[in-house]
């Protein structure tokens, strides 16, 4: 036997009774008469073939195995009707459907976590995409639209058909394990740290190709990934700057140390919320560039540190 094809009207009326436990309960539910909410309710048992719930010899209907088994779906399809009407009424009035950001990989994780988790909140219908990229490679995918808006480091300051606004910053220090000899000297002389070889991030856009940005090495390896760089200077293959929110827990264990080098104290990494010019944000979008200016708003630089 193949069975009907339901309503949607029909499995709403089913959900509400199985969750207000009687026909009455989910009549003033959904404002509709008794009679109205047995009839659907019959109606889905003869599409299906086969009873939702028994009615004999109770004060109220039980819902049957079958029932409980189809329960599971038709909450499924309710859920999606709500959310294809919530994401239809966000269209209408506006609302992006998808929002594409790129994010600075200096950028500390505890400023982007709760943000998106508030951003789910208050854009529920609003999918997002997220990609985490190095310099210049945030205002590269702004800039080719494979990303609305940015979080960038300063790079993206001065690029033609890039608005931005300032959105805090966050300081550079060089670091290296306990065993690395600029550790283990009791004072690091001027060009010394230049003998040794630097871990630098580079640019996976090539914006920035044949520039370099705080390097001092005359030794550098080049690596795409900042957790790479993270673990490498942990197990003393060189020295390099980090973000001090990404270390701090490091310097406090001991897994890293902090270099006191003369030539190269460290400096202030400094962060832009941008978008292209001919295409401002959506409301979405806005919203969540305005979350991050206003995290970095009170952010200031160490003593003694420039901007990189």
């Amino acid at each position: 036997m193949k069975p009907g094809t339901p309503t949607f009207e029909q499995l709403s009326v089913f959900v509400a009774v199985a969750e207000e436990g009687s026909f009455a309960g989910a009549a003033k539910r959904l404002g509709r008469a008794v009679s109205v909410i047995s009839y659907a309710v019959l109606n889905l048992e003869t599409q299906l073939g086969f009873k939702l719930f028994e009615r004999h010899n109770t004060r109220k209907p039980v819902i049957t195995s079958a029932g409980r088994a189809v329960l599971l779906e038709a909450r499924s399809i309710a859920r999606g009707f709500d959310n294809l009407h919530a994401k239809t009424k966000g269209l209408l009035d506006g609302l992006e459907a998808e929002v594409n950001l790129a994010i600075d990989v200096m950028l500390p994780c505890t400023r982007i976590g709760p943000t998106l988790r508030s951003f789910r909140a208050q854009f529920p219908t609003v999918s997002l995409c997220l990609q985490v990229e190095a310099l210049g490679a945030v205002t590269a995918m702004v800039l080719a639209r494979d990303a609305v808006i940015g979080v960038s480091g300063p790079l993206a300051a001065g690029v033609e058909g890039i608005d931005h606004v300032m959105a805090g910053s966050v300081p550079m220090v060089p670091v290296a394990s306990p065993d690395h000899p600029l550790a283990r000297a009791q004072k690091i002389l001027p060009g010394e740290a230049r003998e040794h070889t630097q871990l630098v991030l580079s640019d996976r856009s090539g914006r920035t190709r044949g520039r370099d940005f705080a390097v001092v090495g005359a030794h550098v390896w080049r690596l795409g990934d900042i957790g790479a760089k993270h673990a490498l200077l942990r197990d003393g293959v060189g020295w390099g700057n980090m973000p001090l929110p990404l270390i701090e827990r490091d310097l406090r264990d001991g897994s890293l140390f902090r270099l006191a080098i003369p030539d190269h104290p460290g400096g202030t990494y400094r962060f832009s919320a941008i978008w292209r010019r001919d295409t401002p944000p959506g409301p979405a979008a806005s919203w969540l560039l305005d979350q991050f200016v206003e995290l970095g708003r009170d952010d200031a630089p160490l003593p003694g540190f420039v901007d990189l």
